[in-house]
């Protein structure tokens, strides 16, 4: 009877065979769970940086604008400062951005589209002109095999816009 109530302890050649289960676990998990989970909001991260870059280059391109001067040189102007703004996503994409490209939707993909000088759709007395900054995520991903991974979600470009009102007494 006494021994039916001591506990039982594990044989050792049992006890030897689970060391290091815990580890392969640790592993398992780390490589299935976690790596994965890092890797999308690493990869989140850069489209989040790429899409605020890129707001920067328009709103800067637009600023830019505003300066004295012809209607061309103000999209040479708009043209310089976007470049400038999203310069590491053109080094990384390998592309140059010429702003021959209007910003007009269904044209071809152009890095940054700067409009001719048109009539404001709120004020159509003025003169507005607008710049669109843009990045092909399909085309160069920031990661590896992300590209088809964000294609659903991210659709063909990440762009970002702005539009100003010109002074027309400064033409």
């Amino acid at each position: 009877m006494r021994q039916a109530m001591q506990p039982r302890v594990a044989s050792l050649p049992a006890m030897r065979r689970q060391r290091g289960v815990a580890a392969i676990e640790f592993a398992l998990v780390f490589l299935f769970g976690m790596l994965p989970l890092l890797l999308l909001t690493f990869s989140g991260v850069l489209i989040f940086a790429a899409k605020q870059s890129l707001t920067l280059a328009a709103a800067e391109g637009a600023r830019a604008a505003l300066r004295y001067g012809t209607a061309e040189q103000r999209r040479g102007y708009a043209c310089a400062a976007a470049q400038r703004s999203m310069q590491w996503l053109l080094d990384f994409s390998g592309e140059t951005a010429g702003c021959d490209a209007p910003a007009t939707p269904g044209t071809s993909y152009a890095p940054v589209a700067v409009s001719t000088a048109a009539s404001c759709p709120s004020v159509p007395a003025a003169q507005c002109l607008t710049v669109v900054a843009s990045y092909d995520y399909d085309a160069h991903p920031l990661l590896p095999g992300t590209g088809a991974a964000y294609g659903w979600l991210l659709g063909s470009a990440i762009a970002s816009s702005a539009t100003v009102q010109l002074d027309p007494q400064t033409d």
